[in-house]
């Protein structure tokens, strides 16, 4: 219960700050600057802020490029003769389900590895100097598929390649969330997502364009594509600053307020930023002194670490491995390679426009129920796919309609989970935790794509199971599952501040409830918290 004396003691909110009472003010006066601050005013106030974030989130563009390209490519002829064998039963060359699950496995496995990596570099080091080195690692690593003469130094290079991209893609929510206001969090979090379908559209582009070339250059040049990132955005984010909450972990305050302004705000400004800062920092230190991997497991950041995962992990059992990289699944449901391809870049359009969307909506309401109904709109969707199979298998008209609705699976997914999960994975877990929490989460994501990824081919494959359409009634399930979960455990965290979020835990709100309660987090236990009527 709320007020549950033996847990809200837990909270030690009658500590001092970092300046004692004077202080305490200065936080307060800075929590309500960031209630009362509107969208458009925190982004003319912070425009740095907004662009270090814009700029750093741009690497997850290599890693949504490369996830479409690897599983576009064993839909290429060109690339199918190169590396696949002939299968008589098709008339065509293929590569086997097992070699398809390890090469989209190993980028997998490599991004788990350097996931987990950023959780410790990041926390010592920082994460100007663990990105800048994740950059020069990656520019290395792209030459080894780009020449692999087999399939073994092809998946060696990808796994390679998968540890940089690790890093981008836990480190890029937690950067957004840490330096930016509260009116901003949810916005650029999720523009991490807007930036994976950025880099899926400009895969499946390139490899429509080289659709009818059949020489090595039409999987060649898309490889090589992916040096045009890395090399001038080291040269720019050489120049980007520290998050601030790191400096204030490490007990740099005169740092902190200087990125603070840095950052756009004036010196009154960023005193009363920092104030709350170190507020929050000294609050969970009360509740949890520890800031290692275990620590996510243990108290009420077991929880946190739990919603955080289980968003993440929904993406890939939603359906993504049979929609979010379509131009496989149209093929084996009977359309033309040509139009697959040409499909499959009007699908990530629609992505991309989908996530701007969610911006507008996410304002409006709120995370927890974008994740909840996208969760149930998409179990509907995958169960209609695998009907349609079911009832029109192998004519044109059901091919088609299959081929719809995938489609429109991609939209609604990427206006609802898709970016939401980015949002609710950078405002969950404690300031102490974020970036292991959030490495965790990226993690099991992984875990879960390998996986649906394993799964899905010997659904698909016509040399394995050959389910075609009827698929979607297994990913369908699972997204119900994710539903189910969703409604009990997953909190509404909008416009609710770290130091908010994290007395709302400590004091056992249930996840339904979250949105209904005020909290002050400057007052004595015990009144912190007002539930509307």
């Amino acid at each position: 219960m709320v007020n549950d004396d033996e847990k809200v003691e837990a909270v030690a909110l009658e500590h001092q700050s970092f300046d004692a009472v004077n202080d305490t003010e200065l936080a307060r006066q800075a929590a309500e600057a960031d209630h009362n601050l509107g969208l458009l005013q925190a982004i003319r106030k912070y425009p740095k802020a907004v662009m270090w974030s814009v700029l750093l989130s741009t690497s997850i563009i290599m890693e949504g490029y490369d996830i479409v390209l690897i599983n576009s490519f064993f839909a290429q002829p060109s690339f199918l003769k190169r590396y696949g064998e002939f299968d008589s039963g098709s008339n065509a060359y293929q590569i086997s389900a097992s070699w398809q699950n390890g090469l989209s496995n190993a980028v997998s496995i490599g991004t788990i590895i350097g996931a987990f990596a950023n959780g410790y570099f990041t926390h010592k080091f920082g994460y100007r100097k663990v990105l800048l080195a994740s950059l020069l690692l990656v520019v290395g690593f792209v030459f080894i598929p780009f020449f692999a003469p087999n399939l073994g130094v092809l998946l060696a290079g990808e796994l390679l390649c998968g540890i940089p991209w690790g890093v981008f893609a836990s480190m890029a929510p937690a950067y957004a969330s840490e330096i930016c206001p509260m009116a901003l969090r949810g916005y650029l979090a999720v523009y991490v997502n807007l930036c994976w379908a950025f880099g899926q559209l400009i895969s499946a582009g390139v490899q429509s364009g080289f659709e009818n070339n059949t020489t090595q250059w039409s999987y060649r040049i898309p490889f090589a594509i992916q040096w045009a990132w890395p090399i001038p955005l080291f040269f720019i984010l050489w120049f980007a600053p520290e998050s601030p909450w790191f400096y204030v972990r490490q007990d740099l305050l005169s740092d902190a307020e200087k990125t603070i302004i840095r950052l756009g705000a004036d010196r009154d400004t960023a005193k009363q930023t920092l104030a709350m800062m170190v507020h929050t920092n000294e609050l969970e230190e009360s509740i949890d002194k520890g800031t290692s991997y275990w620590d996510c497991f243990r108290g009420i950041d077991r929880y946190r670490t739990e919603i955080a995962c289980m968003a993440f992990a929904a993406q890939p059992f939603c359906g993504s491995a049979m929609g979010g990289t379509p131009t496989y699944f149209f093929v084996q449901a009977g359309l033309p390679t040509s139009i697959s391809f040409q499909m499959s870049v009007g699908g990530l359009g629609l992505a991309s426009v989908g996530t701007i969307i969610s911006w507008f909506l996410m304002h409006r309401l709120g995370r927890r129920t974008m994740y909840l109904w996208g969760l149930g709109i998409l179990t509907t969707i995958l169960l209609a796919v695998g009907f349609i199979s079911v009832g029109a298998a192998d004519s044109a008209g059901g091919n088609y309609a299959q081929a719809s609705m995938v489609l429109l699976w991609q939209f609604v997914y990427y206006i609802t989970v898709g970016p939401i999960c980015y949002a609710i994975i950078s405002e969950v877990s404690s300031t102490r935790l974020r970036n292991k929490s959030v490495c965790l989460s990226r993690i099991v994501y992984y875990i879960a794509q390998i996986i649906c990824n394993v799964v899905n081919p010997y659904m698909l494959n016509p040399t394995a199971g050959d389910w075609r359409g009827k698929t979607g009634f297994f990913w369908g399930f699972w997204a119900f599952v994710f539903f189910v979960w969703t409604w009990f455990r997953l909190p509404e965290t909008k416009n609710k501040t770290f130091e908010e979020l994290d007395i709302l835990f400590v004091s056992g709100v249930k996840a339904r409830e979250f949105a209904s309660y005020k909290v002050d987090a400057y007052v004595d236990r015990g009144k912190n918290l007002t539930k509307d009527a």
